[in-house]
């Protein structure tokens, strides 16, 4: 079988250098910070363990300690990628709290608070989004247990000049306020370049079919790969890393078929895909409510639902709606994303199905399979972990 495709081949295959997310920075001046706190002295570079166990090494560019409060600070490095946050300084003031009080974030200046419902975090959280607080909080726990300490502390996240930056980005229109969020699932940014990344889904493609392979997933991350592989047991070299580039992988894949195509993703992504948009990115495509709202009515939504639906802050928001209301919107997006692919294209002999996922890849839709070769279903209910739509706990 040829080998060298996946995700890790197309991110090599691209030429550009990766970089670190807010996230991972964001951790590696906490660790430092509090290491500074238990031993006296900055660990510099200080080292950190990623998701995906990568051990990369931050310089720090500023620290203080003074009494039972340590700040460090590290300068982000977002690689070939042209993010807003490059170069951005990432400190982390960590404070000893009394045993029992847990690990407790905040935000300083330049880190965003939530004020709007429909994001992973609650009104009144500081923008630190779950997988950066699990990240922290693991190395929280790793350097107290090394130092016999309980682990109890307040970290306080900023980012200088992050209200100015913030401004560049989507922050202000979802309802966080007040400078950046704190991002990351994997700790490492994907360098952005069209080009190179549609090339390497081609060749994912390309190996894919090579070595033998009749069915293919399109994900939009690494938590829709790993929720693909959960579900149907796939090679790494059918996973095709499509970030935001469906139609990519749609047109590819019409002039060089397989047997089925499974294209999964975040919720909102692929409402976007569902309402005709080949390019999922957020500064080319939005997640349209009063599309949204127009589907729920298909699924026997209330005109005020879809009122509420159609002035809802995020798509995630729009979905929590339907759920409470038995309204399977999840499955209708999947349905119609599934349609929107199908039209792409054109009669070719591939099966799709379409799988609707939240940020922690619980499944919030799914769409059987349909197409030419289709055969029959799509995952049963058994093996996705749940029936869609309504019944998922949902976000992208």
């Amino acid at each position: 079988m040829t080998s060298g495709g996946g995700r890790e081949a197309q991110l090599k295959h691209t030429g550009l250098r990766p970089g670190w997310t807010t996230g991972a920075c964001a951790t590696a001046a906490t660790t430092a910070a509090y290491t500074a706190l238990l031993t006296g002295d900055f660990p510099d570079p200080v080292t950190i363990t990623l998701p995906k166990g990568q051990t990369p090494a931050f310089a720090l560019t500023a620290e203080a300690l003074e009494g039972a409060t340590a700040m460090a600070a590290v300068v982000k490095d977002a690689g070939d990628d042209p993010d807003v946050t490059h170069g951005a300084v990432i400190r982390s003031t960590v404070r000893l709290l009394p045993p029992g009080s847990g690990v407790v974030f905040r935000a300083g200046d330049g880190v965003g608070t939530v004020t709007l419902p429909g994001l992973p975090l609650e009104v009144g959280e500081p923008a630190i989004n779950p997988v950066p607080r699990k990240l922290m909080r693991e190395h929280i726990a790793a350097v107290a247990a090394s130092h016999g300490a309980p682990g109890d502390v307040e970290i306080t996240v900023s980012v200088d000049n992050g209200a100015e930056i913030a401004r560049s980005t989507w922050n202000p229109r979802i309802g966080i306020l007040g400078g950046l969020s704190i991002l990351g699932t994997t700790g490492v940014v994907v360098p952005y370049s069209c080009s190179a990344w549609i090339d390497s889904i081609r060749r994912g493609v390309d190996v894919a079919r090579a070595g033998g392979l009749t069915h293919v997933a399109g994900c939009t991350g690494s938590t829709s790969e790993r929720t693909v592989g959960e579900i149907y047991d796939l090679p790494e070299i059918a996973l095709l890393d499509m970030g935001d580039f469906a139609g990519a992988v749609l047109k590819y894949i019409r002039r060089h078929p397989v047997d089925r195509l499974t294209i999964c993703g975040g919720f909102a992504k692929l409402s976007k895909l569902a309402a005709g948009h080949l390019d999922l990115h957020s500064a080319r495509s939005q997640v349209d409510k009063g599309f949204l709202a127009d589907l729920a009515r298909t699924g026997g939504a209330s005109e005020a639902l879809a009122e509420e639906i159609a002035a809802a802050n995020t798509g995630l928001a729009a979905l929590r709606l339907c759920e409470a209301a038995d309204v399977p919107l999840g499955d209708l997006v999947a349905a119609r994303a599934r349609e929107e692919a199908l039209a792409v294209l054109r009669g070719a002999p591939v099966a799709v199905d379409v799988i609707c996922i939240d940020r922690a890849g619980t499944v919030v839709g799914l769409s059987e399979a349909r197409g030419p070769s289709a055969g029959g279903a799509g995952p049963s209910a058994g093996g996705a972990g749940g029936a869609g739509g309504a019944g998922g706990a949902g976000g992208a």
